[in-house]
């Protein structure tokens, strides 16, 4: 669905306002003045100043009376989602079987815009140089889920992305061509699944394959991440897409039977 623009009627100002705020801490921002706020979103200081008193009265942020923070508070509003979705609770258990078998993390994201945002998790060992969380982000173009996610997209929405997204080369081996994307997109339709190589960090694989329901539309996309130390690419096709084919085909079982019911 196409986010409401300011030309709608519909459009709340101040509520987009104070979530640009909320948005403007992330992990390279943790703690943020009053000026790095009004920067960060181009809102006036003081604007920005009743915004930000305003989720400190709410409990959602802190401060010291020069720097503001977020609080543990703030995570209700992102379990508001995650509770009101049947796809973590329902993916948890064949996740967990998926990291047990393959000794490897695993996780489920959605698609946001231009990025994959993590709503499942299981943690085998940090492989990468950033943790993950449920509600971490990165950009769709170089993850394996993003892509089958992308996959997933009718032709009109999967442009709509393109036209939106900026398709940055996070290593030396990401694809950043449109050209290049959208043959790796239409192969990923093709064959069912999605393996990315060291294209969102160096040393990084990863195989996606997607869940659907009944209507066989994508909802989801489920993967594991390995080190490039700890399968080949011959191992990789030989074990991790097979198992992780079989976990979306569970997941996505037992999320269609939901439906039905």
């Amino acid at each position: 669905m196409t986010p409401h623009t300011t030309g709608d009627s519909a459009y709340v100002q101040s509520l987009a306002r104070g979530l640009s705020v909320i948005t403007s801490f992330d992990a390279d921002r943790r703690r943020q003045s009053l000026t790095q706020v009004a920067e960060n979103t181009g809102l006036a200081r003081a604007t920005a100043r009743r915004f930000l008193h305003t989720l400190v009265g709410l409990g959602y942020a802190g401060t010291d009376g020069t720097e503001f923070w977020l609080t543990p508070r703030i995570l209700e509003l992102g379990y508001s989602y995650v509770s009101s979705q049947e796809l973590p609770d329902i993916s948890q258990p064949h996740m967990e079987s998926l990291s047990a078998t393959l000794g490897e993390s695993s996780s489920l994201s959605v698609l946001d815009g231009t990025d994959v945002v993590y709503i499942g998790r299981v943690p085998v060992r940090r492989i990468m140089s950033v943790n993950i969380n449920i509600g971490t982000r990165f950009p769709a173009h170089a993850t394996s889920m993003g892509r089958t996610l992308l996959a997933g997209l009718p032709p009109d929405e999967l442009d709509d992305y393109f036209a939106a997204a900026e398709l940055t080369a996070l290593t030396s081996e990401t694809a950043d061509s449109q050209a290049e994307l959208r043959q790796a997109i239409a192969t990923v339709a093709d064959v069912g699944y999605s393996v990315v190589d060291q294209e969102l960090e160096p040393g990084l694989r990863s195989v996606a394959a997607p869940i659907v329901d009944s209507a066989g539309r994508t909802v989801a996309a489920i993967n594991v991440s390995t080190h490039t130390a700890g399968y080949t690419l011959e191992t990789l096709q030989r074990h991790v897409i097979p198992a992780v084919r079989q976990a979306a085909r569970d997941i996505s079982s037992d999320y269609i039977s939901t439906q039905h019911l």
